[in-house]
C-alpha cells in the first residue's frame, strides 16, 4: 500500500464521517421540523422517502459517470450539491419544497458513497481492501451513532440552522476532495469498458439486497416494536448506540478478516448472522438486555460485512469500479425501500409478522448469493493480481 493511498483512506474517512453525521443531526426531529411548516403524515412520508428514491434513481448513472469523467468529479459534486441543498432548510417555505432538498440530499449521498468506496478498491490491492473498506464502512457507523447525540442541543425551532451548518462542513470537505488522490485521471477519452456481469457479481448484488431488507425493517419498525414492548426512550435510544460501538470498534477485525480469511465464508456467515437475530427480537420481551443482544447482530455485521465489499470488486478493471458500486448501492436501496414499505402495513397486523417475513425473504437472497458463490474463490493472496477473476477454472 503507498503512502497516497493511505493519505487518500484518511481524507475520506474523515469525509464520509462529517457527511453522515450531519446526515443523522436532526433526524430525530426532521418529522415535527416538517410539520411545523404545514407538512401533513402523508407529505412527511413522502419527503422522508424522497431521500431514499433518490438514490435508486442516481446511484448507477453516477457509477457511469465517474467510471467516465473521474470519481473526483463526482464526490466534489456530490459534496457540493449536499451542502447546498442542506443550507435551504432555514428557507421560510412550506414543507413541501423540502421534498426536493431531500432528493439532492439523497441523490448527493449516493454520489458520495460511490465515489469514495469506487476510490478504495482502485487504490488498494484487492489482498488489503477488506481493511479499507471496513474503515469507510466505521466511519459512517460512527457519523450514524454521533448524529443523533451531537442534535441533542438542536430544537424543532434551530433544525434548520443545524442543516445550515452541515451544508458548510460539507463544501468544506468538497475542498478537502479537490486535492485528494482517488486513483483515477479526471477524464478518460477511451470507451468504458463493458461492466462484466458474472456469478460472483450477482453474488454481491444478492447479498446488498440481504442486508437491505434488515435495515428496512429496522428503519420502520425497531422503534415500534420496543414502544409495544413497553421500553423507555433511554433504552430506544440505547439500542441503537449500543448496535453502532460494537462495529466501530471491531471494524479492523473485519477489515483482516476479509483480506486474510475466506471472505465468502465470512460474507454468508455474517449475513445469516443477521437474519438470526431478525427473528428474536419479536420474541424478546426483556428491554434491559435487547441493547445487548443488538450487540451481538453488530459484531457478527462487522465482521462481515467489509468481506461483501471486498467480494463486489475482486477482479473488476479499474473503470467498471463505480459502475458496480452504484448497482449495489441501488439494489441495497431498492430491497430497503420495499422492505420498509411492507414492515409498516405488516407490523399493523401483528409486531412479529414483519421481522418473520422479511427474514423468510433475506434467507431466499441469501441462498441464491450463496448459489452465484459456489464457484467463488474466497481467499486472494498477495501474490495474485487484480485482473484475478475470482472465479475458479
Amino acid at each position: 500500500m503507498t503512502t497516497s493511498a493511505q493519505k487518500t483512506l484518511r481524507r475520506l474517512t474523515i469525509i464520509v464521517l462529517l457527511q453522515w453525521m450531519g446526515a443523522t443531526l436532526g433526524l430525530p426531529l426532521l418529522p415535527l421540523f416538517l410539520e411545523h411548516r404545514g407538512g401533513t403524515p402523508h407529505v412527511i412520508g413522502l419527503i422522508v422517502a424522497s431521500f431514499f428514491l433518490a438514490g435508486v434513481a442516481t446511484q448507477f448513472f453516477l457509477g457511469r459517470l465517474a467510471d467516465q469523467f473521474g470519481r473526483r468529479l463526482i464526490l466534489i459534486g456530490g459534496l457540493v450539491c449536499y451542502g447546498f441543498a442542506s443550507m435551504t432548510y432555514v428557507l421560510p417555505v412550506h414543507a413541501e419544497w423540502f421534498t426536493l432538498s431531500r432528493m439532492f440530499q439523497g441523490a448527493s449521498a449516493g454520489a458520495i458513497e460511490v465515489a469514495s468506496m469506487a476510490a478504495v478498491a482502485s487504490l488498494f490491492p484487492e489482498h488489503e481492501r477488506g481493511g479499507a473498506i471496513a474503515k469507510i464502512l466505521s466511519a459512517q457507523l460512527l457519523g450514524i451513532a454521533i448524529g443523533p447525540i451531537a442534535g441533542v442541543v438542536t430544537t424543532v425551532a434551530t433544525l434548520g440552522w443545524a442543516f445550515f451548518a452541515t451544508g458548510i462542513f460539507s463544501l468544506g470537505a468538497a475542498v478537502v476532495a479537490l486535492r485528494t488522490d482517488l486513483g483515477d485521471v479526471v477524464f478518460d477519452p477511451s470507451p468504458l469498458p463493458r461492466m462484466r456481469w458474472s456469478s460472483q457479481l450477482l453474488g454481491a448484488l444478492l447479498a446488498a439486497a440481504t442486508t437491505g431488507v434488515a435495515i428496512g425493517v429496522y428503519e420502520t419498525c425497531w422503534s415500534m416494536l420496543l414502544h409495544a414492548h413497553h421500553a423507555s426512550q433511554f433504552q430506544i435510544r440505547l439500542s441503537w448506540t449500543m448496535f453502532c460501538l460494537p462495529w466501530v470498534a471491531l471494524s479492523r477485525v473485519g477489515g483482516w478478516i476479509a483480506d486474510h480469511w475466506n471472505r465468502k465464508w465470512a460474507a454468508l456467515l455474517g449475513l445469516a448472522n443477521g437474519l438470526i437475530f431478525l427473528t428474536i427480537y419479536p420474541r424478546c420481551h426483556n428491554n434491559a438486555i435487547m441493547p445487548f443482544i443488538g450487540s451481538f447482530e453488530s459484531i457478527g455485521s462487522a465482521l462481515t460485512v467489509p468481506s461483501i465489499g471486498s467480494l463486489l470488486s475482486q477482479g473488476a478493471h479499474d473503470r467498471e469500479f463505480s459502475r458496480r458500486q452504484g448497482i449495489s448501492a441501488t439494489a441495497q436501496t431498492v430491497a430497503l425501500a420495499a422492505s420498509a414499505v411492507g414492515s409498516g402495513f405488516l407490523f399493523t397486523q401483528d409486531p412479529a409478522l414483519p421481522f418473520d417475513v422479511f427474514a423468510g425473504v433475506g434467507a431466499l437472497l441469501l441462498i441464491g448469493a450463496a448459489w452465484s458463490w459456489r464457484a467463488v474463490v474466497g481467499r486472494v493472496l498477495p501474490d495474485e493480481t487484480a485482473e484475478s477473476t475470482g472465479i475458479r477454472p
